[in-house]
């Protein structure tokens, strides 16, 4: 029984004598040379998937921490660990993220908060959800935005969401410092108290301050109202990063029919914004965790509506794009987290060392051909050299031991059978020559 070392062997022998050991031996280590280096490439480079990325959320308890928390536990399932660090809000994400000395790989981003910053180093990967605008105010019915002047507002406090947003409006709406309007300094948390103690005459509120508890204990006390934005088409037309927002009639207590008509809200939507470094397994991961925590159906929202590539300031990922063209790369679709993530190092090391490899091997042949042709080849001019002293009769002699000494040199010479047409040929052309020699009359046979 022939065993696998025998049979190798042979199989050896075989090559080398059909091709020749020197283009066995110069493939081979092309070969080995090419394994090495990527071996040793896939040893020291250091391009590996990473396994720990740092979410800029919110203060403690928000929404934007709690969605952080539960991305957390989605992207722990695939081996990946998520940092979370406490921000005061969108606005300090954002600083947080154009900040280069800053560690942090993504945050929530209210729209229209990139106003004169530079966001070139930073990209999109959607909007998870909006973030509606609730005007909460007392007395009479009010129409639009520019019958608040006068009024005690509290828009927020300095740097918040709500604040931005409302000074925006305001100022389209015409307000000015000097036309009498009070903008209360309340204390956070206490907003909603200042409105029902009449402290204060309209409230601007968004995200964890609008919960349906909320809504349900303003709109349930008397004299207190929802403003109904009747221009929302306007203001999504003006202010390019706003979404018209609708509130159904009766979908906060069916009972008491609150609200009593369809109400019209507007707002930004909260974007999932990363530097443009952040690696495309990661981006799929984090819209995966995405549209398990931000998909379903809400009071604003329909089920599968979010995550999406709504572009306002921050132009979005090219891997977000092709995220939401065909979903999850297919290695990471197809394999675990960290197995796709090792071949995916691999694949990125082998791939520029074979495009490499390929026209060096398909090079090699004709390489060691013409050096076969050249060793041949270069008796070709010895022989004519011979011949034309062979036309000499003084000559004739010197001729002949030139040329035994011609046919014993290229009669030594190992060439692989791949080549053996050109060795015969040329030893055929030895013999040719050697009869010419023999048809030239000697010297002393011409006297």
């Amino acid at each position: 029984m022939m065993t696998p070392k025998v049979f190798l062997a042979r199989a050896l022998a075989k090559v080398d004598a059909l091709f020749g050991r020197g283009l066995v031996l110069s493939m081979g280590s092309i070969l080995i040379i090419g394994l090495l280096a990527s071996l040793a490439a896939l040893l020291f480079m250091n391009s590996a998937t990473p396994d720990i990325i740092t979410i800029t959320s919110g203060p403690k308890g928000s929404i934007f921490q709690k969605t952080a928390e539960r991305y957390r536990k989605l992207l722990a399932e695939e081996g990946v660990t998520v940092k979370i660090i406490p921000s005061e809000g969108s606005m300090d994400n954002l600083e947080k993220l154009s900040n280069p000395r800053i560690r942090v790989d993504v945050g929530f981003v209210l729209g229209g908060e990139a106003r004169e910053k530079d966001i070139d180093n930073l990209v999109s990967l959607g909007s998870i959800s909006y973030q509606p605008l609730m005007i909460f105010y007392r007395g009479k019915s009010r129409k639009l935005l520019s019958e608040f002047k006068g009024c005690r507002l509290d828009i927020g406090e300095q740097g918040s969401g709500p604040r931005a947003l409302a000074q925006v409006l305001l100022k389209a709406n015409g307000f000015a410092p000097d036309d009498g309007t009070i903008y209360a300094d309340i204390p956070a948390g206490d907003s909603v108290r200042a409105l029902l103690e009449n402290r204060i005459d309209a409230i601007f509120l968004m995200g964890d301050s609008t919960s349906t508890k909320v809504m349900r204990k303003l709109l349930h006390t008397p004299d207190i109202h929802l403003f109904n934005f009747v221009q929302a088409d306007g203001y999504t037309r003006r202010i390019k990063y706003l979404n018209k927002l609708e509130l159904p009639r009766g979908v906060l207590d069916l009972g008491r029919d609150i609200p009593d008509e369809d109400m019209y809200l507007i707002g930004p939507t909260v974007e999932l914004v990363a530097r443009k470094n952040l690696h495309p397994a990661l981006s799929d991961l984090l819209l995966e965790a995405a549209r398990e925590v931000n998909g379903k159906a809400g009071l604003f929202k329909k089920n599968g509506e979010f995550p999406s590539p709504l572009e306002h300031e921050f132009r979005i990922s090219p891997d977000a794009l092709r995220y939401y063209a065909s979903g999850k790369s297919f290695l990471y679709r197809t394999f675990p987290f960290w197995m796709a993530s090792y071949i995916a190092r691999a694949l990125a090391v082998i791939l520029p060392v074979a495009l490499l490899l390929i026209p060096a091997l398909k090079i090699t042949p004709t390489v060691y051909r013409w050096r076969i042709e050249s060793r041949i080849y270069r008796w070709y001019r010895a022989l004519l050299e011979v011949e034309r002293e062979a036309a000499d009769p003084l000559k004739r002699e010197e001729a002949f031991r030139k040329l035994d000494r011609i046919e014993h040199t290229v009669s030594n010479i190992t060439v692989p059978a791949s080549s053996g047409n050109l060795f015969y040929e040329l030893r055929g052309n030895i013999g040719f020559v050697r009869e010419r020699l023999r048809q030239v009359p000697a010297a002393d046979e011409k006297s």
